[in-house]
């Protein structure tokens, strides 16, 4: 094989040809296998190696085994527009046969392909908070891994083929992988020392060795002596015995079940629990072990939470508290774009059941209130109690609720917009009967297990597809709106990169003059993820993006 990376003149009719190139990191030699593929997988050229840098993907899709192939373009300067991430794509294609869970890496796909025992999955192939190598020891046959990676590959193409919208999903779920890479490469901004004061101040100064800080020792203290003996506020055996004494049987120590007693030690307990939970989640271990050189990268699992939203391995990237979000801080001359979806799946519901009177409630400006909207259709304008009234009544239809107040507006809202209603009755229905429940582009709840048939459980089964099927479509929206503000950026030379993303909210950093721009392009993104899955739809997914220099500001 040749080991010139350029294309030369004679490979300018094989690049034309090739939709796709397959790219596999051969570490030890520094190298990409490079594998040409025609749009449907079939190869249009032999492998050649070519160095990392001087690798271009230019418009094609790279298809490659998962996302940390791109982990080591990225650190190479390689820059890819899209991709065919194989893994992520038979993930979804296992669950669509009714398998999720089943093992979805290479090996395993390729052992389904040739029809011999499927073998399990690997475990991550590094620590969440290792840094990124550009060379590391590689697996012994990478010219075998691109050819599986191709086989797979073409295979996938013959079933997305005939399934336009999972064909769709497939392509969102592998632009995410480019984006979760790209968000970890990049880093969100943190200020170390500003999330260090912020600890005092809450906290008291940082304890030498494994002490509790000082606030969390004095609060210890009160809620002993409010119970007039030794009791250790992080045990919750100890807590239940201390109220027990005191009269008071609770079925456990959890927060909001402790609000409702009348015991003096409420309070500090309360109190304890809050900075507690700020101490072990986001103390000084936390930013010690995550936040490194004003960036904070953690490891973000695409499609790693079943409705297909996103998980973390490490971190706690999607759970930032308000109390250090000060620390989210943008670099000198730059600014933070922070944007989220307005009541996101209520407006998905409406898309889904092609509901024209819920998508009116919802309005199409970039300040409208779905809930308000409601709240006049159903009770009337200037009811005091309205707005929380029609969010209970959405809330009860999406999640299943029907105790108290929510049966009786559940009821007036299936009579107001029945289209909408019937899209999550009917996806209850098929979960309490065993059946498989789909999301708009065909992601796949987990099948019913044994024992689902027992009415309890088939109820239950019943409120998690009930949901799973507006949740799992919003994720997906959320998927294609990342991939198209990815696209719209660049094309339109922003300087502003995507740095995180959570469920329906996304921040940019960036330079400050490019932030107006960027803030306008969120919202464009967020229309064209819309029109994407649902078509021409009267449903508008408002998006309003604030330009601030931290994340703490409203």
């Amino acid at each position: 094989m040749s080991t010139s990376g350029r294309l030369g003149a004679a490979s300018v009719e094989v690049a034309a040809r090739a939709a796709r190139l397959a790219v596999h990191v051969d570490a030890e030699r520094g190298v990409a296998l490079v594998h040409p593929l025609d749009a449907a997988g079939e190869p249009v050229a032999a492998v050649r190696p070519v160095p990392l840098p001087e690798l271009d993907l230019g418009g094609q899709r790279a298809v490659w085994r998962n996302a940390r192939t791109y982990r080591t373009l990225l650190a190479a300067g390689v820059r890819a527009e899209r991709a065919h991430d194989v893994e992520l794509v038979e993930g979804l294609l296992v669950g669509a046969d009714g398998a999720f869970g089943a093992p979805h890496g290479l090996a395993a796909a390729a052992a389904r392909l040739a029809g011999e025992p499927v073998p399990p999955d690997e475990g991550p192939e590094e620590s969440a908070d290792e840094p990124p190598a550009l060379f590391r020891r590689s697996e012994p046959d990478p010219v075998g891994t691109l050819a599986a990676v191709v086989a797979v590959h073409g295979a996938q193409q013959r079933r997305l083929a005939a399934d336009p919208r999972l064909r769709t999903l497939a392509a969102a779920e592998s632009a995410a992988g480019i984006v979760a890479e790209e968000m970890r490469a990049e880093g969100l901004p943190w200020r170390a020392d500003v999330h260090d004061a912020l600890l005092t101040e809450a906290l008291g100064p940082r304890p030498a060795g494994h002490g509790r800080a000082p606030r969390l020792a004095a609060l210890a203290a009160e809620v002993e002596e409010a119970f007039g003996r030794p009791v250790n506020p992080d045990s919750p055996a100890e807590l239940l015995r201390a109220f027990a004494r005191a009269g008071i049987e609770l079925p456990s120590t959890r927060s909001w079940v402790i609000k409702r007693v009348d015991h003096p030690a409420v309070a500090p307990l309360l109190a304890y629990k809050d900075l507690a939970r700020l101490h072990a989640a986001h103390g000084w271990n936390w930013l010690r072990t995550w936040v490194h050189e004003g960036r904070f990268r953690p490891e973000y699992v695409v499609g790693g939470v079943v409705s297909g939203r996103w998980a973390t391995r490490g971190g706690g990237a999607l759970q930032i508290p308000k109390a250090v979000r000060a620390a989210v801080r943008a670099d000198a001359g730059c600014r933070l774009v922070v944007a989220d979806a307005a009541q996101l799946e209520p407006r998905i519901l409406a898309a889904i059941a092609g509901d024209a009177a819920l998508a009116r409630a919802g309005g199409t400006e970039r300040d409208s209130d779905l809930y308000a909207g409601l709240a006049a259709e159903l009770f009337g304008a200037g009811v005091p109690d309205g707005r929380a009234r029609a969010k209970l009544a959405v809330l009860s239809a999406i999640y299943g609720q029907t105790s108290g107040d929510a049966g009786a507006h559940l009821a007036l809202l299936r009579r107001r917009f029945p289209a909408a209603v019937a899209v999550v009755e009917e996806a209850a229905r098929a979960g309490e009967e065993g059946r498989l429940v789909r999301s708009w582009l065909g992601r796949t709840c987990p099948p019913a297990r044994p024992g689902d048939e027992v009415p309890s459980r088939a109820r239950a089964r019943g409120r998690f597809t009930r949901n799973f099927v507006v949740q799992a479509t919003a994720a997906e929206w959320a998927l294609v709106l990342l991939a198209e503000l990815r696209t719209m950026l660049h094309r339109a030379g922003n300087p502003s990169r995507l740095v995180f993303f959570q469920h329906d909210e996304v921040l940019l950093h960036g330079p400050a003059a490019a932030a107006p721009e960027a803030a306008e392009l969120v919202q464009a993104a967020a229309d064209s993820a819309t029109r994407t899955l649902f078509g021409a739809t009267p449903v508008r997914v408002p998006m309003p993006a604030r330009v601030v220099e931290s994340y703490a500001e409203k």
